[in-house]
């Protein structure tokens, strides 16, 4: 398939919770240190929060596209909270309906005792479950027919994004006052903070009336989404990211109103507009590019093939002869990058199986890897899908975006025993830059390689944000929206 007639495949995309946050979802480290973060204002010590039956309409850019239905009841040690929603989504003109189950037990305070969670998009089912005690939240996730269990330690209380809302109603947060939340996303499995922000009253019209409400801001990665609560603490109104919005209604509006639309392109609308014309990237030597519009800190953005300074990216291919024979993995490389992880299953037997017999005739690591690459780009077939990506999963449905082939091409690699991590950023296709999931592998030296594209290295407009060394590829939410890249110069 040549690169022109590729089609961008960018990362699944679902709806975060509360803050619309659209998951950039590749799984890297499961395991992050929990946020350090200030403590919450105490909770209202009057009567319990009242029990809620919540139906919202999704919308994205004034289009339906889903609703929601949360249920919040009282138990004798808290409350539990189910949240069910049902979306349309269009991601690079396929439309695919999407199914995200939630039911979470909460300690009195709201925070979080147990939880349960399961994803459907047509063929591919994530499943995940836990409980937190004794400062452990202990987590098994099913997937691909897998099944991995892992412990992340807390320092802090935790809250899931669907109950994080409801939190707000039972906190004395004063105009402009700030405090932070650790959150659990079951769809990362992932810590981290969400500052939220007292913004004000506000007065807003739902179902013809208007309602005084509460007006809340929650910053996660950068970017900012927006609650509305009504006085008597209910979620009137949600907005986020790429026009996504969350209204009260009725049940009967919700089921039987207006008819469910698909969302526009998410590829499109989040993409990146190039201020110039790439023909063949694959046969640049060296790309420089001037990024704009985002804080730079905390992004992967110098080392490697990459080098940054004074906001501009300069990519330079990496060169392969002399490479062909090296096989000797340094002790700076970590074990990280052979080590399984619940979505990178590398010890798998079957995955182990199929490693060995793809590279069965390689005699050097870029042999295995031209192998390895070769097998996803040509056995994997390219269409998007909005899952939690792990490579059991791909391996048995044989399909998927560049989250698939990343995670099955890191899995193959480390059962072989070649280190190999995953990168993520924005990669040039047709007229725009969009965002993309690839690989980087030792065999030597680091190179970059794209399964998806079948790129060994990746072509120099895969402009690298993020890795596994450095941040959860949910810090790339902070670039949606924001970022600029404008080229400056090419050198074939």
């Amino acid at each position: 398939m040549s690169f022109e007639r590729m089609k961008p495949f960018w990362m699944g995309a679902t709806v975060f919770g509360v803050l619309f946050a659209v998951l950039l979802s590749i799984r890297l480290n499961p395991i992050q240190s929990s946020p350090s973060i200030s403590p919450l204002p105490e909770f209202k010590k009057s009567a319990a929060l009242p029990e809620r039956d919540v139906w919202m309409n999704v919308f994205q850019n004034g289009r339906k596209i889903g609703f929601s239905h949360s249920i919040m009841t009282r138990i004798s040690d808290g409350y539990e909270l189910q949240e069910t929603v049902q979306l349309k989504i269009n991601t690079m003109g396929m439309v695919q309906e999407l199914a995200l189950n939630t039911k979470g037990t909460l300690l009195k305070d709201l925070s979080l005792s147990s939880f349960e969670f399961r994803m459907n998009s047509g063929r591919f089912q994530f499943k995940a479950s836990g409980i937190a005690k004794d400062r452990v939240l202990s987590v098994q996730t099913e997937s691909g027919g897998g099944i991995q269990k892992l412990d992340l330690e807390l320092e802090n209380r935790i809250y899931l994004p669907a109950g994080m809302v409801h939190s707000m109603s039972a906190l004395n947060l004063k105009p402009n006052e700030v405090t932070s939340f650790a959150i659990f996303d079951p769809v990362s499995m992932g810590q981290e903070t969400v500052d939220v922000q007292m913004l004000g009253k506000d007065k807003i019209r739902i179902m013809g009336q208007f309602h005084t409400a509460k007006k809340i801001s929650f910053t996660f990665k950068g970017n900012s989404q927006l609650a509305w609560i009504g006085e008597k603490g209910e979620i009137l109104k949600e907005s986020g990211l790429l026009g996504i919005e969350m209204v009260r209604t009725t049940r009967a509006d919700a089921l039987y109103g207006l008819p469910v639309e698909s969302s526009q392109d998410l590829t499109k609308v989040a993409s990146v507009e190039s201020n110039r014309i790439i023909k063949d990237p694959n046969r640049l030597n060296r790309l420089t590019v001037r990024i704009e519009g985002i804080d730079q800190e905390g992004f992967s953005l110098d080392g490697f093939r990459q080098t940054f300074e004074n906001n501009t990216l300069t990519v330079i291919k990496e060169s392969l002869p002399g490479f062909e024979g090296m096989q000797t993995t340094p002790e700076t490389v970590s074990d990280e990058y052979l080590s399984p992880t619940p979505l990178i299953q590398s010890d798998h037997p079957t995955i182990q199986r199929l490693a060995k017999r793809i590279t069965a005739s390689a005699r050097t690591p870029l042999e295995k890897i031209e192998h390895l690459v070769d097998w996803v780009y040509t056995k994997i077939k390219k269409r998007p899908v909005l899952s939690v990506p792990d490579a059991l999963s791909t391996l048995k449905n044989r399909m998927g975006d560049c989250n698939e082939h990343s995670v099955l091409l890191a899995a193959l690699a480390r059962a072989v025993g070649i280190p190999a991590t995953v990168e993520a950023g924005l990669v040039y296709l047709t007229d725009r830059f969009y965002y993309h999931a690839w690989n980087m592998v030792y065999i030597g030296k680091w190179i970059s390689v794209d399964a998806l594209l079948g790129q060994i290295p990746a072509d120099v407009t895969h402009l690298r944000f993020t890795s596994a060394s450095t941040h959860l590829p949910m810090d790339l939410i902070g670039l949606i929206g924001k970022v600029k890249i404008r080229i400056m110069e090419m050198d074939g």
